[in-house]
């Protein structure tokens, strides 16, 4: 609406799970492509989520702000996330589009990516595309995501427990907090 080119199409085939996703990021042109079982691709060739392994190396997008009655909540530990990364992280980030930050990772621009939120028309196409990138996409409590999942996070592999102690140190006592023994391996 505004010109800012980090906006794109997200599409997806959900069958007990997302198992294809298409975005489509038509102002700097790119077409990112997954299906279960077969890879993640953009613009034809074959991509791969980083291989990043320590905070001071990575670039971390966090989703935007929330709206609604959860919003002041969700922006106060959105706002704990950015100043604990910040401290460790080689640069964060706050693009504005959930397909934007998770074709990202799959293709390797970004490390990570941490959305306090779940709906499966934002994050569907994109949560095949990161899986099959090679990404570990994630809930708060770092089992594998669902589409009832309360967060979606998607890391390089050599990220995931880095990035699950953040999200745990700011999520404590919210309701995206991982519950008491609930972090999966």
């Amino acid at each position: 609406m505004r010109g800012l080119p980090l906006c794109g199409i997200s599409l997806a085939l959900v069958h007990h799970g997302p198992v294809l996703g298409v975005i489509r990021l038509p102002l700097i042109g790119r077409r990112y492509w997954a299906a279960q079982g077969l890879g993640a691709f953009r613009d034809g060739q074959r991509i791969s989520a980083a291989g990043t392994s320590t905070l001071p190396e990575a670039m971390i997008a966090v989703g935007d702000y929330g709206t609604g009655p959860d919003g002041p909540e969700r922006n106060r530990v959105a706002l704990a996330i950015q100043a604990h990364l910040a401290e460790k992280a080689q640069r964060v980030r706050m693009l504005g589009s959930a397909a934007v930050d998770l074709a990202f990772v799959a293709d390797g621009t970004l490390d990570a990516t941490i959305t306090l939120g779940n709906h499966d028309w934002d994050m569907a196409a994109g949560v095949v595309l990161a899986r099959e990138a090679g990404a570990v996409v994630m809930d708060t409590d770092g089992s594998p995501h669902t589409p009832d999942a309360l967060t979606t996070i998607a890391t390089a592999p050599g990220l995931r427990d880095a990035v699950l102690d953040i999200v745990a140190a700011t999520t404590t006592g919210t309701p995206w907090a991982a519950t008491a023994g609930s972090r999966a391996c």
